[in-house]
């Protein structure tokens, strides 16, 4: 079975957790000044069966710039060590309810992976409704995983260059709007405030409710046509690391836009680099 929807209910989850085809995933992922270690929190306590997915440990350690896509080899040897193999239904999770889970979506999406899924509340509802955990870690056996990157669904460097010159695709940013207008510091050293010129902000967590489910789609395609963005025209999701830019990219995908590209560099590289515009102040 398949949903038609990239968002699954803990009561699916719950309902399908036995199925022999199905893999959870724990892709929990913190910021330093967060105060949280996502592998001793998945030691803690974890849904039943799920597996942990690092996203520092699957990423290209040459880029010189933090947990961005590895090349499709090293990404299929990973999961082949995890135990996760073509054919396979998987339902990523987070700690927050919205927060690296889309990053681990979109990276399953962008190596050609169709049936992948976030659950929505993530690991926080999964709590809260006081659900059974597990506090192993999981060691499945390992699986062949082909990897085919949708080199479609990247933007690098020049690609947003070209963009910010000839206006060709909207960039929306997921940034809290401080960092975003360069009033806050970014939390990165040496790096510059603002934002790509032309750029649009729609802060990630505005994506949620209090309980870390995701909005309507009605609310989160208001959001994002307020923020200035055109459904109909490609669109390149931004943001500090490329992590939460994934949750734009999920929130797009929901309101129906087609043409998206993912930023992978986000701010760690525009921000860090002398020779890119720099904007600063809201878009108009």
């Amino acid at each position: 079975m398949t949903t038609p929807s990239p968002i699954v209910s803990t009561d699916w989850l719950a309902a399908n957790l036995s199925s022999p085809d199905l893999i959870v995933v724990d892709g929990s992922w913190y910021l330093p000044q967060m105060g949280r270690d996502a592998d001793a929190e998945y030691l803690e306590g974890h849904i039943p069966g799920a597996i942990r997915f690092d996203i520092d440990e699957v990423s290209d350690p040459t880029s010189g710039l933090p947990h961005t896509l590895p090349a499709p080899h090293v990404f299929a040897s990973k999961m082949r060590r995890l135990g996760i193999g073509d054919g396979a239904r998987i339902v990523v999770y987070d700690g927050i309810g919205l927060f690296s889970a889309p990053r681990v979506w979109w990276m399953f999406k962008v190596m050609g992976v169709e049936d992948v899924y976030i659950l929505d509340g993530g690991m926080r509802k999964w709590k809260a409704e006081d659900r059974p955990l597990e506090d192993l870690p999981v060691k499945r056996p390992e699986r062949h995983f082909t990897a085919r990157l949708d080199t479609s669904a990247l933007a690098d460097i020049n690609d947003v260059l070209k963009v910010v010159e000839n206006g060709s695709a909207q960039i929306l940013d997921a940034r809290p709007a401080g960092r975003f207008t360069g009033e806050d510091p970014e939390p990165r050293e040496g790096m510059r405030s603002g934002h790509m010129p032309g750029a649009h902000n729609l802060p990630f967590n505005q994506l949620m409710q209090e309980d870390g489910t995701i909005k309507s789609t009605d609310e989160i395609s208001n959001m994002i046509i307020d923020a200035g963005l055109d459904l109909t025209k490609p669109i390149i999701t931004s943001c500090g690391s490329g992590v939460t830019a994934a949750a734009l990219t999920l929130a797009l995908t929901l309101s129906g836009a087609k043409k998206l590209k993912l930023y992978d560099g986000s701010w760690s590289e525009w921000g860090s680099r002398e020779d890119t515009p720099v904007a600063t102040g809201a878009t108009e």
